[in-house]
């Protein structure tokens, strides 16, 4: 009976693990130049593809009704509340750690850029890429839950 109950807390703890080392979550989004605290982005998956919303905007001069001028593509004019900013991406097969080929925009600047992200710290953070050709820049994520 011992065996078993062990068995069954391993199992638990494992699931657990797993379930924190995936992206799906809400983060806390940093900035990468500022080290300030922007906005809360829900990431979901389906059919195995990732997308992440704007739950929350942590800026206090940020204002609400904030629409994203800049941006260039269907985004345009449209509220940075509740906007999709990372979109399409997909389990690498060949880099397990990593998810790619979609794109996040950065509402500030209107820069849509290809993107990455992995979960580090054991799923506590999320290591976010974005990149034009040789350009990159990453911001590191904290998981709220």
């Amino acid at each position: 009976m011992l065996k078993i109950v062990l068995a069954t807390l391993a199992f638990a703890a494992h699931a657990v693990a797993f379930a924190q080392a995936t992206p799906v979550g809400l983060w806390k989004t940093i900035d990468d130049d500022t080290q300030k605290e922007k906005s809360l982005v829900r990431i979901a998956e389906s059919g195995g593809v990732l997308s992440g919303k704007i739950e929350k905007l942590l800026d206090p001069t940020a204002k609400p009704d904030a629409v994203c001028d800049k941006c260039t593509d269907e985004r345009k004019d449209k509220p940075i509340l509740g906007m999709t900013i990372l979109r399409n991406l997909k389990h690498n097969a060949d880099d397990a750690e990593w998810w790619d080929g979609g794109d996040v925009v950065d509402p500030n600047n209107g820069k849509t850029y290809k993107a990455r992200v992995r979960t580090i710290e054991g799923g506590k953070k999320l290591q976010m890429r974005g990149y034009i050709g040789p350009f990159y820049r990453t911001q590191t994520w904290v998981r709220v839950e």
